[in-house]
Order: structure tokens, then sequence, then C-alpha cells
């Protein structure tokens, strides 16, 4: 059995914008699931829904089975303990998620308070714990948020995730706003703590170079649906979705002058979630569609290798490179 399935997924906000659209994914434990895609592609949506977190009047269909149990149909008793316990999420931007006036100590254990995990003595000492665990002194629990550098408070929120021993965590642009080596510390932290905890990872970024470094698979998404999935190396260097190839080519690649000098973007920006265009939702800006691209969607299909994606121009069951659209053309 899965960690986490997550079957046909949609996600509808009051006013009729379809944030998720039928989004399909399956974690194990142990494993590392990125999700990449432009801003207003769905992803912090769909890590909000895994945890029932989303806004009144928000509309929620399909299925999240989190060890066989599906979320979408707890009680919101049931629900309650499994956030932190069974499941926990990191937010982007900790800055904004710590409470300024509370000490960081007090707001790593009450998770563990609440979950009943512990008495408070006990609860302070397992604060201790994990706040050595992510690399910062125990005595660092008296500290209040704005006491801490930006490294240092994205620790604190893995350390919170981290409290009540989760199953699976959830990070939502966890080195947002974060330079380059602080990043790298905290890439490599979430990457050590997820196999010495042996839990399930799914990270959200729209870079895909550092989901390709982390993760071991990684799913690519664009109007709220998943378009491309497979090895997390793979698809970065070799997308076989023309969607995942530009998200791939809008970094340059270190050695590779061509990229250095002549970088390549996308023009325009993801459709509005109230009005996505018939056929296939990225038809407007791909460099390789076809007429039939404007009518039909395309649902994922095999693609080789343990790879799906959904584009006219996979064939059903193609390894990648018999796949068409590596070449951009029709």
């Amino acid at each position: 059995m899965s960690l986490l399935e997550v079957r046909d997924l949609t996600v509808t906000y009051a006013g009729g914008a379809a944030a998720v659209r039928g989004a399909d994914l399956r974690l194990a434990a142990g494993e590392k699931l990125g999700i990449a895609g432009e801003s207003g592609c769905g992803k912090s949506t769909l890590a909000l829904a895994l945890l029932r977190l989303l806004p009144a009047g928000t509309r929620v269909g399909g299925e999240i089975l989190l060890d066989g149990e599906d979320v979408l149909a707890m009680k919101w008793g049931r629900v309650r303990a499994v956030r932190w316990a069974g499941a926990s999420i990191v937010f982007q931007g900790a800055m904004h998620s710590l409470n300024p006036v509370h000490r960081i100590g007090d707001q790593i254990a009450e998770p563990i308070l609440l979950h009943g995990r512990a008495a408070p003595a006990a609860a302070r000492r397992r604060t201790g714990e994990l706040l050595e665990l992510v690399g910062l002194p125990a005595a660092r629990a008296g500290a209040y948020p704005h006491e801490l550098s930006g490294g240092q408070r994205q620790r604190v929120m893995i350390a919170m995730a981290l409290a009540c021993d989760p199953r699976l965590i959830v990070a939502d642009e966890p080195t947002t706003a974060l330079d380059v080596m602080i990043q790298a510390q905290i890439l490599r932290l979430i990457e050590r703590l997820v196999g010495e905890q042996d839990v399930g990872l799914i990270m959200i970024s729209h870079d895909l170079a550092v989901l390709a470094d982390t993760c071991d698979r990684l799913a690519v998404m664009y109007a709220g649906r998943v378009v491309e999935e497979g090895p997390a190396r793979q698809v970065h260097e070799d997308a076989l979705h023309p969607y995942g190839r530009a998200l791939s080519e809008a970094f340059p690649r270190i050695g590779d002058p061509a990229s250095r000098f002549a970088p390549r973007g996308l023009p325009g920006d993801p459709p509005d979630p109230a009005a996505v265009p018939s056929g296939c939702a990225f038809h407007p800006r791909c460099p390789a569609a076809l007429e039939v691209c404007a009518t039909q969607d395309q649902a994922l299909r095999p693609a080789g290798s343990g790879r799906r994606a959904a584009c006219v121009h996979v064939a059903e069951g193609a390894g990648a490179a018999e796949a068409e659209v590596r070449s951009g053309t029709p």
C-alpha cells in the first residue's frame, strides 16, 4: 500500500476558480516526490488540500488516501489528529508562519502537547532534541522568531514538522527568499532527515533543478493538472512534455555555453483558473501545438521507464528517445 495516493483530485475555490483539475499522484514511505510548475499552476492548493487546510467555501472532490484512509472523508476530530502526527507541512516564508510573540521552543512543543505525546517537561526536552536535530543549539528554544536568521527560522519550521513523528511531510517552497548557500544547507538537511526518519516527502518548487537534485520522482503541474511525471533526473534533463522542457530550459546549465548566452524562457503566463482554455490548457503557449490541441485535452499516458506525459506528441508507451516532443516540432 502507498503512503499517499491522490486520485482525481479537484479543487474549486468560491467564485468558480478551478485550481486543481483531476490530479493523480502516488508516494511511498521513504520516497521524495517533487512538484514543479509556475505560480498559479495549483501546486500550493494541492498541498493545502492534502491536510484540508483550504478556506471555507472551497469545493474538493476525488480522494486523498493517507495510509489507505481518505482524508476528505474524515470527521474533523480525525483530521485534527492526523495533522502533525500523520502528516505535517512546512510553509514557505517561516516569518509569516511563526507566531512573533511566542518563543520558538513553545511553538515546537505545542503540537507535542496537543497530541498528548509527552508531559510539559518531556516536551521541553523533545524540543531541545529537535532543535539539535536540525542543526540549532537547544538553548535557542528561548529565542523569538525575529532573533533568528531566515535559515534558522526555516530550520525551526522543519523541527515543528518533525515534532510528532509524522509519516508524511509536505514542504511548500521551503527555501523561498533564502540565499543560495542557506538554500543548499536546508535542502541537504531535509534530504538527510527524510532518509533517517523514513518519512515520505512532497517538495513543491518552481525550480526543476532543485527538485531534480533532491527528489526521487518529479511531477510537473500546469493549469491544475499533472502534465508529466517520472524519475526526477529524467524529467529535468529530458522532459517529454513541452511545458516541462520549457521550465527546465529557463535555468542556465553550468558548463553549457549555449544556455548561458542564449537562455530560453516561455512567453505569457498560466491561464486564469476561472478561464482555462479548451483542449490542452497549454496549447496557447506551446511551440509544438497542433490544431487538435485546441479542442482535445490529453490525459496522462505511460511513456516508458516509469514515466507519464499528457501530450499528443507522446506515443502510448514511448520511451524518451522515441517521443517526438523532444524536437519541439509537430
